[in-house]
């Protein structure tokens, strides 16, 4: 890698609640890494995960688990941060930042401290806020700092537009921009169904005004606090999410996917994180992608940019 680590493949996973066993179950059967380490302040929770995700390695891919602590992280590759406080039903992901930006800056620096020298891929709400957080403590070049963004958002998106029109979600192309959150954005001027651009696959003249279409990006945006209230976290897809950006790191894949990066002048945006198409590498983010948006797009990811810099601004305060 760029950073002059040798390739070992190994990723360290901070907090081993619902996300990160769910990550690290995820990985096992996958085969992405050769190494993967968990650490939690529970250290005692971390090696039952460790000691049972073991126990599964016969029917899973060979590979090293184990628990550990944060020294663990000086020859990572990749360190996945999901430690912080849940949301709660009726908590909005903002509603957390002030809890987790003090334990993200205890944990970024702790981290630093022992020499890291790879990526980090922070999966903890809200994302965005804490993705800025970790960059500024962690002093790292912009590129290896990385949100889940609106990944998540993204899949739930193509998703329910593949079960809408009965066409297979591998072949639906979306995305979902902006905050991972309550003022994120449908990029409806770009949704393409085997590359027939949607307004004349579905012939439909104008698809924001479709009541369907809003239903369906309704059902997007509020996805997490129908989970929540019936189950009372979201842990599977986001998992899921986190192992397809392992891929994407870890494979030098320059796939493009929605991810929170640092803006700095793309859409017109500076000094935010929030959800946009970006190309990512075993270095990173390569390149963000800038699609051609619409007006009222344009404006709807300007709000929500405005929403996150507030936010931000009283967490890094």
């Amino acid at each position: 890698m760029k950073n002059g680590l040798t390739k070992t493949r190994k990723v360290v996973v901070i907090g081993t609640g619902f996300v990160g066993s769910s990550y690290a179950f995820s990985l096992l059967n996958q085969g992405v890494v050769n190494e993967l380490v968990l650490v939690d302040l529970n250290r005692e929770k971390a090696e039952g995960e460790a000691r049972d995700l073991n126990h599964g390695m016969p029917f899973g891919s060979p590979m090293k688990i184990r628990a550990g602590d944060y020294q663990e992280c000086s020859n990572a590759d990749l360190v996945v941060i999901t430690a912080g406080a849940n949301q709660q039903p009726g908590e909005t992901r903002l509603d957390l930042v002030t809890k987790n930006a003090k334990i993200f800056r205890s944990i970024v620096s702790t981290i630093m401290d022992v020499g890291f020298k790879g990526i980090f891929l922070v999966a903890t709400n809200p994302v965005d806020i804490l993705s800025h957080v970790t960059l500024e403590v962690s002093g790292l070049p912009k590129e290896r700092v990385i949100g889940s963004g609106t990944i998540l958002d993204t899949a739930r998106f193509r998703y329910l537009l593949s079960e809408h029109f009965e066409v297979d979600s591998r072949n639906v192309h979306a995305y979902i921009m902006g905050e991972h959150g309550d003022s994120e954005l449908p990029v409806w001027s770009h949704v393409q169904i085997g590359g027939i651009p949607l307004s004349r696959y579905a012939n439909i003249e104008k698809i924001e005004e479709d009541k369907e279409m809003q239903a369906i990006f309704e059902n997007v945006r509020d996805a997490a606090y129908h989970i929540i209230e019936r189950k009372g976290a979201t842990y599977y897809g986001i998992a899921l999410g986190l192992v397809r950006l392992t891929k994407a790191i870890l494979h030098n894949e320059n796939s493009i996917v929605t991810v929170s990066t640092l803006l700095d002048g793309e859409y017109g945006l500076k000094n935010v994180f929030l959800g946009v198409p970006a190309i990512v590498n075993e270095y990173g983010i390569r390149q963000v992608v800038e699609l051609d948006l619409n007006e009222k797009e344009q404006k709807q990811l300007e709000n929500s940019a405005s929403i996150l810099k507030e936010m931000t601004n009283k967490a890094l305060g």
